[in-house]
Parts: C-alpha cells; structure tokens; sequence
C-alpha cells in the first residue's frame, strides 16, 4: 500500500513516520526548511514510544513527483485544505481515498467538494507533538492514536480496512477504525476547540487553566457550547460526553498547550476560525447560543488578521499615554 503524507508537521510527520519506520511505503509532502532539513538529515522523531530518524526520507514539495497512491492522509493546518486538495490531484489514482487528520470538523466536506464525495472518509487523532526544529518533530504526552471511517457509518469497509492493516505492525500508535467517525470527530473537536481557544486567550497551559476554577469554569462553558451544537445538528453524542472530556482534559501533561494557542501566542495564522469560528458558525446555524465560543473569537481575531497582514500594530505595548 502506497501512502502520501500530504503535511509533514508535527502530526504528519509522527504518524507517517511510525508507518514508514514499520516498512510501509510512505511519502511525505513538506515545503521550506523543513523539506530541505528532511532531505539533508532524514526525518527525526524523539518520542517516549520510541525514537528513530528516517534517512532517506521520501519526500518532497511537488506532488506530481510523487505519483498515485493508495491513500492520502492529510495532515495540513485547516486554513491549507483549499490549497492541499487543489494540489492532490497528481496523486490520485481510480481509488485512491483521502483522510484528514486535522484539528476541526470541517475539513471531509472541503475534501469532498474538492476530490469527490467517494474519495473521503472521516478522521481525527490524538497526539502533543511539535516541530522542535526543522526535520525534527517531538511527541511529549498522550498516547499517539488514530482513528478513521466511512462518513456514513457502518462498517470498516476494505479501505478502511486496508489503512488499519498498515498500522497494525507500527509502533507507538493506536490505530482504530470508528463506526461513527462523525461522532468521534466531534468528540475531539469539543476538547481541543475549547482548549486552544481559552489556552490562547489565557496563554496558560492546560495545567493552569484546569486548576483555577475560574478558567476551568470557561473551559467546561466552551466544550458544553460544542456539546448542545452537536446534538442539535444532529450528531449522536452520549449524555456523558461533557463530562468525559473534561476527564481527558484532567489526563493531560500540566504543560500542554494546543497548537493553535502556540500559533496566537507566536504570531503565526492559525485555525481560529476552524475553531472558535467555526462553532459561532454552526450553532449559530444550528440555533444554538455559543457566547465563550464568541468572546474568543472575537478576542482573538485582531491578532489572527496581524498573523495574516490584513491589520498592523505593534506587537508590543505600546508606553502610556501622558495626559
């Protein structure tokens, strides 16, 4: 089985290299200094499951390259998936199916209307890793585990099936196929939309917004908004599920922060509006009030528009006024 990595950040680059470190047949696309650290030095992984560097690493910043394969995972920043799937194209074969592994519960219907509603199943996974420095990634807390589905529910299918295969002799993952992956993308979209948005509001680590009962009173607010407009669109979550993530939340290494906070709090773009954005939107379509959702949103948007040029001031106080 022939696997593109099309992203190979922090996600990309774990998931794809437990694949490729097991034998599978993996290429990765990857751009910048990262691409060209990868081709100098191989791909370097430092984990607590388990360290390795892939060396050569097939890789590369052109798809067309890289030829058809059997399935894509995507692993790209949300605000990339118009750009990713315009670019995919070269590496699809008559059945090649694409899965996104990305923050959000938006992105198989952006695929979708890009590829072809045949080609996408539905996808998450469960990892605190970074980009430490350029062909270097570092996975620092949580069981690394992937999940995976037909959008329609039911069985695996032999697709399905075929990934999970390719998993199977890997080390350092979990790899599950779920039959409701839509309930399962929404399940994790509760807890890291929650935490990146009061983790960039607050800059604290999980640790510290989980222990004031101040913060985490925003916090459980913001993944109860999520929760209601899940429900109300439909999607089937149990009862307990708020309560759940917080449990996972508690779970959590004091230090963690979500890669959309360290987005904001660097001054990069970010998946604001996949995230905080994006629940304003569909509950708001779905009749749901979502004010905490709203709060950072807006809080957070003048430093997502200087992020992105559309906006300048300083980055730095500015000294006080004299009157």
């Amino acid at each position: 089985m022939r696997i593109a990595v099309f992203g190979a950040g922090a996600v990309g680059a774990y998931f794809g290299g437990r694949l490729a470190e097991a034998g599978a047949d993996v290429a990765f696309v990857a751009r910048g200094e990262h691409l060209r650290a990868i081709r100098a030095q191989g791909l370097r992984v430092t984990s607590g499951a388990g360290d390795f560097t892939l060396h050569p690493a097939h890789v590369s910043d052109d798809p067309a390259s890289l030829g058809p394969v059997d399935a894509i995972l995507v692993a790209v920043k949300t605000w990339q998936v118009a750009e990713a799937a315009a670019a995919m194209p070269p590496l699809l074969g008559e059945n090649t199916f694409v899965v996104p592994l990305l923050n959000g519960v938006e992105a198989p219907a952006q695929l979708a209307d890009a590829l072809g509603s045949g080609r996408v199943l539905g996808g998450l996974c469960r990892i605190v890793a970074w980009i430490e420095g350029p062909g270097h990634v570092h996975h620092a807390g949580v069981e690394p585990w992937i999940g995976f589905g037909e959008l329609a529910g039911g069985g695996g299918g032999t697709r399905a099936e075929r990934l999970l295969a390719a998993f199977a002799p890997a080390r350092g993952v979990t790899a599950e196929i779920l039959p409701d992956v839509q309930a399962a993308m929404w399940r994790k979209f509760m807890f890291i939309s929650a935490m990146s948005g009061v983790g960039a509001v607050t800059r604290a680590p999980i640790g510290v917004v989980r222990s004031r009962p101040e913060t985490r009173r925003l916090l459980a607010r913001a993944i109860e908004e999520v929760y209601r407009t899940a429900v109300a669109s439909g999607v089937a979550l149990p009862a307990t599920a708020v309560e759940e993530t917080l449990k996972f939340v508690d779970a959590m290494p004091p230090e963690a922060t979500a890669s959309m906070q360290r987005d904001v709090m660097e001054g990069r773009p970010s998946e604001l509006e996949a995230q905080s954005g994006a629940v304003v939107r569909l509950a708001a379509g779905a009749g749901v009030d979502a004010p905490v959702h709203d709060f950072i949103h807006r809080s957070l948007l003048p430093l997502e528009l200087r992020a992105r040029g559309e906006v300048r001031f300083p980055a730095t106080p500015l000294p006080a006024a004299r009157t």
